[in-house]
């Protein structure tokens, strides 16, 4: 089946294409908007303002979900199958949590973004996490951040070359190399959306609005390393040894479903018989 054109269980359109990136730009001033500012920026005089740029990044993603889902024209079976991916990601994802960063959930999402494409793959991400705070009563004004980070995780599985003709070991290797790289960069996404608002007076390492952007880069380095580089290599790890343990079989089970819903096939009705 290597040479089988990739069926894709929402099809990105002009409208969905701007609307990621518009919240892809937005996302990423809002994520790195401390390293962005300089001394005495007006921004940095309003670096507590977390809730309205929760509900404003909160929109902005609901926006993105809804303008994907309706210009694909996605049926009831991408949507059934987008239920059931969601649902297993947000399971997953608390089976780790507080064991070293130990999440089977990104190894889930990289391999069904790698198969269902990447707009799938970013309503797929996004959605997991919403529903995974929701059953871990994880709310708050970090979700966003993770909605989106997320979704962008997924997404790059799905942009990955050689959808159509790479299988096998191969196919594994790019997967798992992509999973540890991605998981760091997931990890140093939320690192940064929350670095921000780390009390100051708590050590060395937190951020100086007035200090020099080449300062808040040693002093971010040093939180990352001193916070989180356990679990990102954590997860990354776990991510790599699923992907080439399971993956294989995961991959094959994913496309199987895929081929049987059909989900470009045209729809039909046969005329009334004599």
């Amino acid at each position: 089946m290597s040479g089988d054109r990739q069926v894709r269980a929402v099809r990105l359109g002009p409208r969905s294409v701007a609307a990621l990136l518009l919240v892809g730009a937005v996302g990423l001033v809002a994520i790195g908007w401390p390293l962005i500012t300089g001394p005495g920026s007006e921004v940095n005089a309003h670096a507590q303002d977390a809730p309205w740029l929760f509900a404003g990044l909160l929109v902005l993603l609901v926006a993105v979900v809804a303008a994907t889902i309706s210009e694909s024209g996605m049926g009831p079976k991408a949507v059934a199958m987008l239920g059931v991916l969601a649902a297993a990601g947000a399971a997953l994802r608390p089976i780790g949590a507080g064991t070293a960063g130990l999440e089977p959930m990104f190894f889930l999402m990289v391999l069904s973004g790698r198969v269902l494409g990447p707009g799938f793959g970013f309503v797929l991400g996004s959605l997991s996490m919403f529903a995974s705070a929701l059953l871990t009563g994880g709310v708050g004004p970090w979700m966003p951040f993770q909605m989106l980070s997320m979704g962008w995780f997924t997404m790059g599985a799905g942009l990955l070359p050689g959808p159509h003709a790479l299988r096998g070991r191969a196919e594994l290797a790019m997967l798992a190399a992509y999973g540890f790289l991605a998981a760091f960069a997931y990890g140093t996404l939320m690192n940064l959306a929350g670095w921000p608002f780390m009390n100051a007076l708590a050590s060395s390492v937190a951020y100086q609005p007035d200090a020099a952007l080449h300062d808040n880069l040693a002093r971010f380095l040093a939180y990352c390393l001193a916070t989180s580089l356990g679990w990102d290599l954590g997860r990354a790890a776990l991510t790599v040894v699923l992907t080439l343990v399971a993956g294989g079989a995961v991959l094959k089970a994913l496309r199987r479903a895929t081929r049987r819903a059909a989900f470009e096939a045209q729809v039909t009705f046969d005329g009334p018989r004599p």
